[in-house]
């Protein structure tokens, strides 16, 4: 592990025909993909409330509310989830590799460390983070909560789902998910503030943006904020050291499988 990535010198502005990521584009892309994850969710529950209304009769002003009514039932739920999560998947990945196909498969940023080079005792340390985080982020969390109710989006969210549901949410949870936000934190934007930065930088400022874009999850409680950062600094150390995107995948992954448990275990 060289611990000279961390303190790398920024590297100078490339010219735009480089097609490396650059700040703006970076928070662009991080910014269509919760919009589309929105305009989504605002679509199926249009599409939803105009079949309730054309079965059951109902006035236009009532499409939404019914739509929203109809979608708030658990499998309805968990369905426009995965269709929301998979079209704003498609459409991030599918924008990443138009706009910087030359840095894709590049290890190192300003590539976005699509490569499959790794060590594996990076995949080890993955493993690890993964199973830790949870638990040493659940303490830090209930002391700075200091008694208060500590809720989370993603472990309601399957609960009381049905297992036909269930069992394919809980896959894209802990697959799909991490790599679209590890391609958006430790691959864009991380790559996109090193060119100005240098490395160490970089991962502090990704971690801490990819802390607050969760805060609408855990409906706006600041003592979530040191967690989620905590997780973003592990994920960005794992992204620069290994020259890779995918052990910060795997270690994004496991802290979601922990959290879908839930899921299996309050069911029975």
């Amino acid at each position: 592990m060289d611990a000279n990535r961390l303190t790398d010198p920024p590297v100078s502005p490339p010219h735009p025909a480089s097609r490396a990521p650059a700040l703006g584009h970076a928070i662009a892309l991080i910014a269509l993909y919760f919009a589309l994850q929105l305009a989504v969710g605002s679509a199926l529950a249009l599409g939803a409330g105009v079949i309730v209304a054309l079965r059951e009769g109902g006035a236009p002003g009532d499409i939404i509310p019914l739509g929203r009514h109809w979608l708030g039932q658990s499998d309805m739920t968990a369905a426009a989830v995965m269709i929301t999560l998979l079209i704003s998947a498609a459409v991030v990945v599918h924008l990443g590799r138009r706009w910087w196909p030359q840095q894709w498969a590049v290890g190192d940023p300003p590539g976005l460390g699509f490569t499959s080079s790794p060590h594996p005792t990076f995949y080890v340390a993955a493993l690890a983070a993964g199973v830790m985080m949870p638990i040493v982020g659940g303490v830090l969390t209930q002391w700075l909560a200091q008694g208060h109710e500590v809720s989370q989006d993603i472990k309601q969210l399957g609960a009381h789902t049905s297992l036909a549901l269930r069992l394919p949410l809980a896959l894209l949870v802990v697959s799909i998910g991490p790599v679209v936000e590890e391609l958006l934190f430790r691959g864009v934007l991380l790559s996109a503030v090193a060119r100005y930065t240098g490395n160490g930088v970089a991962i502090v400022l990704s971690a801490l943006l990819f802390a607050c874009v969760h805060l609408p999850d855990l409906s706006f409680l600041w003592y979530a904020l040191p967690n989620l950062a905590l997780l973003g600094l592990i994920l960005g150390w794992l992204r620069v050291q290994s020259g890779s995107i995918w052990p910060a995948v795997v270690a994004h992954g496991m802290n979601n499988l922990l959290a879908v448990v839930s899921w299996f275990v309050m069911s029975q």
